[in-house]
């Protein structure tokens, strides 16, 4: 990087360091970014209160020494304060950062980036289920880390058929036709969704929940964490 980056941003990870700066990891649109934010604790720091957890940052940030940016100033663009108020939100938005911040150091997609803010903004709106965001979250993450999910085919390469049932194989990691398995149509129609569709739009989904944990669990052990 050179000059000057101007972005948005979302924090993945803040430390302390010194007296009063803090050494912050960054996402941003193009890439991870690692910047010094130099007297952000003191109480009149124009930066403080402008790169919070949980939320989405305008920042700019100045070529440093090495790989280590300066914050020069940030703006904060959206603060999703709702997640606080509910604890099990809260943890999967910490789970969330945590699951991204490893893999985009294996792959290194922008994509990242939009997939993090999706859920963050997700997580904040309570009458979105909780079960949908985590589903949606892991089908995006094993695509972006090279293997999505077969929505269409099972593993012996067949069409997936309205009139059978199916189950999850770890081994193969896709769905292998099962008599009297715990995914039918209802599933898959669902899955093909969530894979497919903002979580705005699967919000206004109705008659999701007797089906809803099935589909989670599948894109959990796909996602396998």
């Amino acid at each position: 990087m050179t000059g000057s980056l101007r972005t948005r941003a979302i924090v993945l990870r803040r430390t302390n360091y010194g007296e009063a700066d803090r050494i912050l990891q960054l996402l941003t649109p193009v890439g991870k970014r690692s910047v010094m934010a130099r007297g952000v604790r003191r109480e009149k720091s124009r930066l403080a209160g402008s790169i919070e957890l949980f939320a989405v940052s305008d920042v700019v940030i100045r070529q440093g020494k090495g790989e280590l940016g300066i914050l020069t100033s940030a703006r904060l663009v959206q603060f999703y304060r709702h997640i606080m108020e509910d604890y099990d939100r809260m943890q999967v938005a910490y789970s969330t950062i945590k699951l991204v911040s490893r893999a985009s150091e294996m792959v290194d997609e922008p994509e990242w980036y939009d997939v993090l803010a999706e859920v963050l903004m997700a997580l904040d709106v309570h009458s979105i289920p909780l079960e949908m965001i985590q589903a949606w979250f892991y089908l995006h993450y094993a695509a972006l880390l090279g293997h999505e999910l077969s929505l269409w085919h099972d593993i012996a390469g067949q069409k997936l058929s309205a009139e059978a049932t199916y189950g999850y194989d770890e081994a193969e990691q896709g769905l292998r036709s099962v008599l009297g398995g715990e995914l039918g149509s209802e599933h898959i129609k669902l899955l093909r969704l969530v894979a497919t569709r903002p979580l705005k739009t699967l919000a206004q989904i109705g008659g999701t929940e007797p089906i809803l944990a099935d589909c989670l669990l599948v894109a959990r052990q796909h996602a396998a964490v």
